[in-house]
């Protein structure tokens, strides 16, 4: 069977900057793939590129054979890929229960939003409890739920998760995690960029080392957890 989603030789940047190089990496159906690195290695960039938000310079992007390179990002969103982004960007002025809705704004979501709200907070009953609370006064580890509870609304073929840990106190990082894993266990296809190695290499199933634009490594969670330079460079052995 085919790659759930698939790119091919992807470069990509802004303006007179190049961002990305021949960047190629595959997701498998039903996986949870991790593109670790270093800040500044291109990972988010990456992520705005299959999201739709930046067009690709050159490269195919394919999603269950469905070419989306250059496609809008509203194009994207409707073929199955929701967005997680960097900093969570909620609408910290409309309550849970509002931010949600706005991940519910594809027709099919939106017909089926009583249904999708209720499997969400039963997902994270902390949102359930707080879903008329003003999102901007929640605790960081409750506002990743909201963002995240926002993009499963779509029920996605895929999940993009940017760099979900940022600015998060350790133990909220951990409570982060565990929601990954929970995700994982509903049966979600998952890409998740991440500077935490040693987290992410926990709750996936392979993961791409991105470094300067470019993939350096590939492989599975244990076997880039026994890797020389993952190990120096990344977990401090």
């Amino acid at each position: 069977m085919a790659a759930l989603l698939s790119l091919d030789g992807v470069n990509a940047g802004y303006g007179s900057f190049a961002a990305l190089f021949d960047v190629s990496l595959d997701v498998e159906h039903g996986e949870a793939v991790g593109v670790v690195g270093p800040n500044g290695a291109g990972k988010t960039t990456l992520m705005r590129v299959i999201s739709g938000l930046l067009p690709p310079r050159s490269g195919r992007i394919v999603l269950e054979g469905e070419s989306l390179a250059g496609a809008p990002a509203y194009r994207v969103a409707a073929a199955g890929i929701a967005h997680v982004p960097e900093n969570r960007r909620l609408f910290p002025r409309l309550t849970v229960e509002e931010n949600l809705r706005m991940g519910a704004y594809l027709p099919a979501a939106r017909r089926a939003f009583a249904e999708r709200v209720a499997w969400v907070y039963e997902l994270f009953p902390r949102l359930k409890e707080r879903r008329q609370q003003v999102a901007g006064t929640l605790s960081g580890g409750e506002q990743q739920m909201v963002a995240i509870g926002r993009a499963l609304m779509s029920k996605p073929k895929l999940l993009l998760m940017d760099e979900p840990s940022a600015g998060l106190a350790p133990l909220v990082v951990e409570q982060v995690f565990e929601l990954v894993k929970r995700i994982r266990a509903e049966g979600f296809t998952v890409l998740i960029v991440e500077q935490n190695v040693r987290q992410v290499l926990a709750v996936v199933d392979r993961a791409y080392l991105l470094e300067t634009g470019r993939i350096k490594l590939a492989g599975t969670s244990a076997a880039l957890k026994q890797n020389s330079v993952i190990q120096q460079s990344y977990l401090g052995l």
